[in-house]
């Protein structure tokens, strides 16, 4: 039962401004947030939000300030490249998000004139925002009466309505109870509140709950069972996949590269050419047919290994040299230029085995 069903109406009242009072005291200072009394910046709540998506703060912080940076503004965004784009999104992962990010900056100039729209419905209408981005935006930038429901809110809520339904069934009540809590006033300190919250006190492991602002209403600490909550659904084991990828460089000293399709994973990044990606190993003939040049293929030792969200992916490098006139499918890029190029972790790992084992080589 949620907790608004079973307090008292003026315990629930209570709960928002105890909880924005304890945030004057101790809101983080964020690259992307407003100072106290400052207007927020539409473009940096975007962009800070779309950042976040599956990575931590402590990750982000360090590319939001080059991103912004790089791009100061909306408009400056939309007028880049993708390439550029992904180029400086490079070690965030999830490259379907920068992909969105561009698609949702050329949508906001072209057909916004520059202006994000101040609502979750129209939001909701952009590339890459969902639900949850939809309302933080709106509740942190434009101040309007919206849940904003993020990993740490689900389990602040969770815990504070003691909600027995693991995640993510729990998803929908856990945001329906958000919704009755959001106050009138300061909907967008609020949400970054219990973000807040979440993130200092109703941590995981180990929640401080004596200093907490909702101790008192928190049926999980009356319970006991604070550090229990969230429930989540137990997780299927990640299958592995694997395949071979091609370190392939000319007598000139230019590697082979080729960009990946546009849709599906690593969408539209660059890539050391490789074999399909899957459960089973490729036969040899298959992994000779699937070489992007004529070459005398060599394994070098080793295993290049990554883990991606639904699954662990296991590399095979083969090494060759192709004739000067060779052309394959792809492109050639200097060795001292791999750098510029948007080159997901995974492809990073490839390059990195590659050299690593040239350099032992020649000792």
């Amino acid at each position: 039962m949620g907790i608004v069903a079973a307090d008292p109406p003026a315990e629930t009242a209570t709960l928002a401004p105890a909880l924005l009072a304890w945030y004057d005291r101790h809101r983080r200072t964020l690259p992307w947030r407003a100072l106290p009394g400052a207007h927020p910046d539409p473009y940096r709540v975007w962009l800070s939000e779309i950042m976040l998506q599956q990575t931590t703060v402590a990750t982000v912080g360090a590319y939001f300030d080059r991103f912004v940076t790089r791009f100061p503004t909306v408009e400056a965004l939309a007028a880049a490249a993708l390439d550029e784009v992904l180029h400086a999104w490079q070690g965030l992962g999830y490259y379907a998000r920068a992909r969105n990010l561009h698609a949702c900056a050329r949508a906001i100039v072209s057909e916004h004139g520059g202006h994000f729209p101040d609502t979750e419905e129209g939001l909701r209408a952009l590339p890459g925002i969902g639900a949850y981005t939809a309302g933080a935006i709106a509740a942190i930038a434009f101040d309007r009466k919206a849940a904003a429901v993020d990993g740490n809110a689900e389990r602040v809520i969770a815990r504070l309505a003691a909600l027995e339904t693991p995640l993510p069934a729990a998803k929908p009540e856990i945001r329906a109870l958000v919704e009755t809590l959001v106050p009138e006033q300061r909907a967008g300190d609020f949400a970054q509140a219990v973000m807040d919250l979440g993130a200092a006190i109703c941590t995981p492991r180990s929640p401080k709950c004596i200093l907490c602002p909702w101790q008192g209403a928190c049926r999980a600490r009356a319970l006991g069972i604070a550090e229990e909550l969230p429930r989540r659904r137990e997780k299927a084991a990640k299958p592995t996949r694997r395949g071979t990828a091609f370190w392939v460089v000319r007598p000139d000293g230019s590697v082979l590269l080729r960009r990946r399709p546009e849709s599906g994973l690593l969408g539209g990044m660059i890539e050391v050419p490789s074999t399909e990606w899957r459960e089973g190993r490729g036969s040899e003939i298959e992994v000779k047919q699937a070489a992007p040049v004529r070459a005398s293929w060599v394994r070098l030792p080793g295993t290049v290994r990554h883990t991606f969200t639904h699954f662990h992916l296991e590399l095979a490098v083969l090494t060759g040299e192709a004739s000067a006139k060779a052309k394959g499918e792809g492109f050639w890029v200097p060795l001292d230029r791999l750098s510029e190029q948007a080159l997901p972790t995974v492809m990073k790992k490839v390059v990195s085995h590659a050299l690593g084992v040239a350099r032992r080589s020649r000792r």
